[in-house]
């Protein structure tokens, strides 16, 4: 259920009146899964704090030197060294990437698993990479369509990642529908600390796991509103994908960042 395994596609939400201080508008069970699919691939320059981690997953920069990404994408909290960073450039192999390291993990303390909540983590970096910051959002987020992006896989039965960027708009889908759908799988939804978003055809996928999911503010900016966390396969009919929900964390994650800046 988780995305970072194979994950091709990054949904991007759009349409979203995610405001300064106004809300944005916008057995056995498999395991949950994250990526990118019916997505187009992203320009260059069209998401410059979006990232890519060694482990197969996407984060976001959300300063200088830390990434925000999945608490399911990291082994804990503590010194890491092992984590790469490539950044600044849609195409993973193209000459302008930016390559970092990680120092230390912070990962929220109350995770167990993606599906049981807290799926956040921050990765403090080894030097600032003066590249833009992606905001987080603040107040809650609305129905709306929502950009998701990432690397990952671009089907489900896909053997590989992608080596470009994509991304793609899913419409967010009720608490209760979405909560209603993965009973039936045997999955309890923390409705509180997600987001529901997708549909038929387009869906995070494998490999997308950690990536923003955004929308615009009141000034039209990119801020981010949702964590790629996990889903029953990808873009299946009944299932969209569950992205931890942002406001329910923002001051814990902006409070953490600033130690880690």
């Amino acid at each position: 259920m988780v995305r970072n395994i194979a994950l091709v596609l990054i949904g991007v939400i759009a349409s979203v009146a995610a405001a300064s201080e106004v809300p944005a508008n916008a057995s056995p069970v498999p395991r949950p899964v994250t990526e990118v699919v019916g997505g187009a691939i992203a320009p260059p320059g069209k998401f410059p704090w979006m990232v890519r981690l060694s482990m197969g997953c996407g984060g976001a920069l959300t300063a200088p030197r830390v990434v925000l990404t999945a608490g399911h994408c990291v082994d804990g909290t503590g010194p890491t060294t092992g984590i790469k960073v490539v950044a600044g450039a849609v195409d993973l192999k193209s000459r302008q990437a930016i390559v970092a390291h990680s120092v230390t993990v912070f990962r929220a303390p109350g995770f167990r698993d993606e599906t049981r909540g807290d799926d956040w983590a921050l990765i403090r970096l080894d030097r600032p990479l003066g590249l833009p910051t992606l905001p987080l959002v603040r107040g809650d987020v609305g129905e709306g369509e929502f950009v998701v992006m990432g690397w990952g896989q671009t089907r489900e039965d896909s053997m590989r990642q992608e080596r470009k960027l994509h991304y793609a708009t899913v419409p967010t889908v009720p608490d209760a529908t979405c909560a209603a759908e993965y009973r039936k799988a045997g999955v309890k939804l923390v409705a509180s600390e997600s987001i529901c978003a997708g549909r038929p055809g387009v869906d995070t996928c494998q490999g997308d796991s950690g990536g923003p999911m955004v929308g615009r503010d009141a000034t039209g900016e990119w801020v981010q509103v949702g964590i790629v966390s996990w889903g029953l396969g990808c873009a299946r009919d009944g299932y969209p994908g569950v992205y931890t929900q942002i406001s329910a964390f923002r001051d814990d994650i902006r409070k953490a960042t600033r130690r880690l800046s």
